[in-house]
């Protein structure tokens, strides 16, 4: 790594054939990058005499060799690795170099700032900032806490975050040559060869320049991409402590910088003015370089509890409009290896782009297994039948579980294959609506009380896998071929899992190809169980900050005790663990070992089969791109309700958006509180929530009901429609909407 550095380091160097000259105003030889800069220069100080306003602007380098292979492994799921010990890690370092000396402090910085702004001299500031950002030493030697001080801790970076902010938020604003000065000593900063690994104070450079506003600009692009470039390229150990130090950001200053980052992929990517950048050709490692130092950021929210921006928040919108299925390939053929890919970052892709890889790679391999049984029917000269290209099912509604369990076994062959149902003894053909039922009773059924599959936890809103001991758990497989078909045909199913049952479903996100190797099974926390059982987590939780003595007043051993089928049950923790006493010293373990057996060991079985059902028909390496939350969303839907977009997307039959009832109801609608929003849709839908695609992929109809204004409204929840009666006032339609949405049995069906 160290030759990278240099390597990296080296070719920009040479491009510009010597350091910058700029210390403290000498004026000897510069470069030819430095003349271009003094060119630019002077064209801004033409526009500026225009009296526009201007931004630093830096020519097209040309001949750059492009930046080593830069990659996360998502294939192997290899996250950055931030639990090393700092000890480790310091003990690599070699010593840190003496620092100049600063004196200014952040008092005397504010007080020379608004001197200058009352007097219009600038000369004391302009001082500072030459000085400061003139090379490494000297931000170190300004920002550093204690310049006698090493600081080789991941926790504490030894930088005076309110003063960089101070330094940073007066840039701004003042004149444009003191951040031409700025900028240009930034450059002799990158310029600079270095020889061996870097010490904690580059790192501390590095990570302070990192937070420059002046990177939002468009023209200093040039310099930010030679800046993500040496971070990218930085040893493990030193991306250890720069993921901690920038973890430690405030929200507002952390969110800065994923969207600088963000913004300078999209316009990479999307060039307002292509004149401004260099060849894409000539540049091809901006992007790569962007994207390991984006992963860093990542790797720095994932650590923070509660993380200090949404996931959601990484995603870039720009993406849904590239060719994602070029990505995906790319990424299939070559993995993490030279050739970039979006892919080898999926936090960056959004949920909506997403589910298009994922809809048609499944796409991809139905049309594939329907031609392969196409071809095998007309070698074997056999006529060809146009229904082996879809997964047909034939149930009976009386026996609905059993036959959907015997077809699904049948036809496992077929499950990637178009879904459709026919119900036995009744006409018609399935358009949509038929397969919506078909999941809405199975669901229905399957997760009802007493059919004991599933308990469903009050508190929580959410349902469970019952641990109780059977001899078949093919029913548990049947609800993952479910979920996994809901998928691949876009049906949004009403089903209350907590989070980590998806985390569980992604561990890991590939079936393994040895059967012995565990499926299902992964870390847990007491988080995890209070999105189940909130009142056993919080008991859990007060027994680990129990200030007396744990052993003498709980009186518990590692055992646990459950009930099945009227009989009590005991369960050993740990061998032995009947006589094992819990006291204060092993109380964590304690804590952990009893999870682990609730929401893992306990039902492993069930799981196992519902992880096999789910990857029976979802078995692609596109599930490597998700989060659990995103498996959800594809699953159940998104909880984010936009009334005002369903007004929009709805479709009308028998009546028109401008009549009277129409507008009674869109007025009624919009004004409900979140929870009866909820019930009206899933009073027309069968779930609560929305597809990825938005309110507009729920095709939702408005029908007439030509019937008695007495009656109330009628939903057939499986084409997403509600019949609606010509009610005469807005008071009469409000009345029989509440009762009818709040009093509906099941799912509404009709």
């Amino acid at each position: 790594m160290a030759g990278e550095h240099s390597g990296s380091g080296g070719s920009f160097s040479r491009l510009c054939c010597r350091r910058v000259g700029l210390d403290r105003g000498s004026k000897g030889q510069i470069s030819t990058f430095s003349s271009s800069v003094s060119t630019v220069s002077q064209k801004q100080e033409a526009a500026e005499n225009r009296s526009s306003p201007t931004h630093p602007a830096f020519p097209n380098i040309k001949n750059v060799r492009d930046l080593p292979p830069i990659s996360l492994d998502v294939r192997q799921k290899q996250r950055i690795s931030t639990d090393a010990s700092s000890s480790e890690i310091k003990a690599a370092v070699p010593p840190e170099s003496t620092l100049p000396i600063q004196p200014k402090t952040m008092k005397d910085f504010q007080e020379d700032v608004e001197k200058a702004k009352s007097s219009g001299d600038w000369k004391a500031v302009h001082d500072f900032y030459l000085t400061t950002f003139d090379s490494f030493p000297e931000l170190n030697a300004a920002f550093k806490k204690d310049a006698t001080t090493s600081f080789n801790t991941i926790e504490d970076s030894g930088i005076n975050a309110k003063f960089v902010n101070a330094v940073y938020d007066a840039l701004l604003n003042t004149p444009q040559d003191i951040q031409k000065t700025v900028l240009k000593g930034i450059i002799n900063s990158l310029l600079r060869e270095w020889k061996g690994p870097r010490t904690k104070d580059d790192l501390r450079a590095y990570f302070i320049l990192l937070q420059n506003p002046q990177f939002n600009n468009t023209s200093t692009y040039v310099i930010y991409a030679h800046l993500l470039r040496q971070i990218a390229a930085l040893v493990e150990a030193d991306h250890h402590f720069l993921v901690h130090w920038v973890k430690k950001l405030s929200q507002k200053r952390f969110k800065q910088l994923v969207e600088r980052l963000l913004q300078f992929i999209s316009l990479r990517l999307f060039p307002a003015k292509p004149e401004e950048f260099p060849p894409l050709t000539k540049c091809s490692w901006w992007i790569p370089s962007a994207s390991k130092v984006l992963a860093l950021l990542n790797t720095a929210n994932n650590l923070v509890h509660p993380p200090l921006i949404p996931y959601t928040d990484f995603y870039n919108s720009t993406l849904d409009h590239i060719d994602l299925m070029e990505e995906y390939h790319t990424w299939q053929s070559f993995g993490n290896s030279h050739r970039f890919s979006f892919c080898q970052y999926p936090f960056v892709i959004s949920i909506a782009a997403k589910k298009i890889i994922i809809q048609r790679d499944s796409e991809q391999q139905m049309i594939s297994i329907a031609r392969q049984s196409l071809v095998d029917k007309v070698s074997r000269r056999q006529r060809p039948d146009m229904n082996m290209l879809f997964l047909n099912m034939k149930v009976r509604r009386t026996h609905l579980v059993s036959d959907s369990l015997d077809e699904l076994t049948r036809k496992r062959a077929d499950l990637k294959k178009k879904l459709k149902v026919t119900f036995v003894g009744e006409a018609g053909l399935d358009m949509g609506g038929l397969t919506k039922e078909w999941f809405l009773l199975l669901i229905r059924q399957i997760f009802h009380p007493d059919y004991g599959m599933f308990t469903y936890h009050k508190d929580s809103h959410c349902h469970w896998f019952s641990s109780f001991k059977c001899d078949n758990y093919s029913e548990f497989r049947l609800v993952g071929i479910l979920m996994g078909l809901a998928v691949y045909n876009s049906i949004t199913l009403d089903i209350r899992f907590p989070p980590c049952c998806y985390k569980k479903l992604l561990s890991p996100p590939i079936v393994p190809s040895d059967q012995n190797t565990p499926v299902g099974i992964c870390s847990v926390t007491t988080d995890d169980l209070s999105q189940i059982m909130p009142e056993l987590a919080h008991g859990l939780s007060e027994l680990l900050s129990y200030e007396g003595n744990v052993e003498e007043d709980f009186y518990s051993t590692f055992q646990v005790f459950q009930e099945e089928f009227g009989i009590i049950k005991s369960y050993n923790l740990k061998p032995g663990g009947e006589k094992i006493p819990v006291t204060n010293q092993n109380r964590k373990e304690y804590v952990q070992l009893y999870i682990d057996f609730l929401l893992n060991k306990s039902i492993y079985k069930q799981f196992a089969a519902f992880y096999y059902g789910f990857h029976s028909v979802c078995a692609s390496n596109a599930l490597m791109l998700l989060r659990p939350e995103e498996v959800e969303i594809l699953v159940c839907g998104s909880p984010e309700l936009d009334m005002h977009a369903l007004q929009r997307s709805t479709q009308y039959d028998g009546y028109a958006k401008t009549d009277s009832t129409i507008r009674y109801f869109w007025d009624v609608v919009l004004g409900f509180p979140l929870d009866l929003q909820k019930k009206l849709l899933h009073f027309t839908t069968g779930s609560d929530r929305v597809p990825v695609g938005g309110m507009a992929d729920l095709n939702f109809k408005i029908s007439k009901n030509e019937t008695s204004t007495n009656w109330l409204p009628v939903a057939h929840t499986c084409f997403n429609q509600l019949c609606l009666p010509p009610y005469k006032s807005k008071k009469d339609l409000k009345q029989k909407l509440i009762i009818g949405i709040s009093n509906s049995e099941g799912f509404g069906l009709e």
